[in-house]
């Protein structure tokens, strides 16, 4: 393949702010340069894996990934822990605890009806789920053949998005799920996130205070 369309995929990919398709990439090389241009999705994937071994060469600090049967650029892993300090915008609209722990039910149990969540967590699940379909994290997929025919609930695209997956099968297994756990990196960022949600707490309380002192 032409090296001009090594460069065109890269810009593709670069200047997309969602996981761009092999078939959307070929969709727009032929609608400019004719249909009878050869190029296939086939192509793309290997021109994808030569701009990667590229970076991977120049040590470069980022790497196209493929994430929703698109792909995307992103940093390597190991950058990870340096980006997560001014990540402060993501964190202001992290999900929280009851809503993770809903969506990873989710995730792994799929489908599953909101009596199956409610059971498993043993609360209330109406508002969590109505939250993580606002989000578009999670959709109706049906309904169960069970005594009521209630809805069941699958995750999304935008769920692999979100946490930067290809595919749900590409989700942590339960025991490396633990090992992340115990990370001394994992802990140390938790402790930071806690005591941010600790000092934001209490300055809201201190603003309060004042405001009702006026």
């Amino acid at each position: 393949m032409e090296q001009i369309y090594l460069n065109v995929i890269e810009a593709f990919i670069f200047s997309s702010d969602e996981p761009i398709k092999s078939q959307e990439m070929v969709r727009a090389i032929k609608g400019i340069d004719g249909e009878d241009t050869e190029i296939s999705e086939k192509d793309i994937e290997e021109s994808v894996v030569k701009l990667n071994a590229g970076y991977e060469e120049s040590n470069k600090s980022f790497q196209i990934q493929k994430i929703a049967d698109g792909f995307l650029f992103a940093t390597k892993q190991n950058y990870a822990k340096y980006l997560g300090f001014l990540s402060s915008e993501r964190s202001k609209r992290r999900l929280s605890q009851a809503a993770l722990e809903t969506l990873a039910i989710i995730a792994y149990k799929q489908p599953i009806t909101k009596p199956e969540i409610e059971a498993i967590r043993g609360v209330n699940a109406d508002y969590i789920i109505t939250t993580l379909l606002e989000k578009n994290l999670v959709a109706i997929s049906g309904r169960s053949e069970s005594i009521g025919r209630p809805l069941l609930y699958v995750t999304t695209e935008e769920f692999l998005k979100y946490f930067g997956l290809n595919k749900v099968s590409d989700l942590p297994k339960p025991r490396e799920i633990e090992e992340i756990m115990q990370d001394e990196d994992f802990l140390d960022q938790k402790r930071k996130l806690m005591m941010s949600a600790v000092e934001e707490s209490l300055e809201a309380e201190i603003e309060e205070r004042s405001k009702k002192q006026e």
